[in-house]
């Protein structure tokens, strides 16, 4: 039976298990272990990021990265359809002290100009606009994907305004898959990437967070 309630049902076939069977282990705390230290190298390497950080899960990665991102009383300017909003528990309240903004786009995708209007001004009344989140692809906007052009004019409007800007890559190589761009495209206009293993990749678990050294030691 081939199972589509989630893309997260996924389980480990033979050649899996055997690698993990097999797979040289030691203590991560102490970066002794040569397999999630080759994960992470390999990541970062991939979007032309300088480190990464292995996860349980992308709840984990992008509140991980909420929380480095802002300070509690800031706000966060996302889609409404966003999963850090719809589907992480409240957690960018819980955990960072934070708002969202909520933006209504098209199938959970914004524009820069949406973005411009959204950030607060310098005002002690409002909150303090510190973060920009975009989710690709879009799960609840049905799969769909940004246009690379659009992030990039978000990137440079959250330069200009000294916002940080942030990617749920859940499903981003569902995304390079379809788009046939590059990994390192993307590495060049985030402060931060969350990537899923156990999406488009099958692994049975696990996401990592990408970005500066100095982002992933303050992770």
């Amino acid at each position: 039976m081939i199972d589509l309630r989630s893309d997260t049902v996924t389980r480990p076939g033979k050649e899996m298990l055997e690698a993990m069977m097999n797979a040289q282990v030691g203590d991560d705390v102490y970066k002794e272990d040569p397999t999630v230290n080759a994960l992470e190298q390999k990541a970062a390497l991939l979007f032309g990021m300088e480190a990464a950080l292995f996860c349980a899960s992308g709840t984990m990665t992008n509140q991980i990265a909420i929380n480095v991102h802002t300070r509690p009383g800031d706000e966060v300017i996302c889609d409404r359809l966003a999963h850090i909003y719809l589907y992480e528990a409240g957690s960018i309240a819980r955990l960072s002290g934070s708002s969202v903004n909520l933006i209504s786009g098209d199938r959970g995708r914004f524009t820069a100009e949406d973005v411009k209007l959204a950030v607060n001004p310098d005002d002690i009344h409002r909150a303090n606009t510190s973060l920009v989140s975009i989710e690709n692809t879009m799960n609840k906007g049905g799969g769909a994907c940004w246009d690379f052009n659009e992030l990039k004019k978000i990137s440079s409007l959250c330069r200009e305004k000294n916002l940080r800007f942030h990617m749920d890559g859940a499903r981003i190589f569902n995304a390079l898959a379809e788009t046939g761009e590059q990994p390192e495209d993307y590495g060049s206009l985030f402060d931060s990437i969350s990537i899923c293993l156990s999406k488009g990749l099958g692994a049975p678990v696990g996401s990592l967070i990408l970005g500066k050294k100095d982002f992933i030691k303050k992770a």
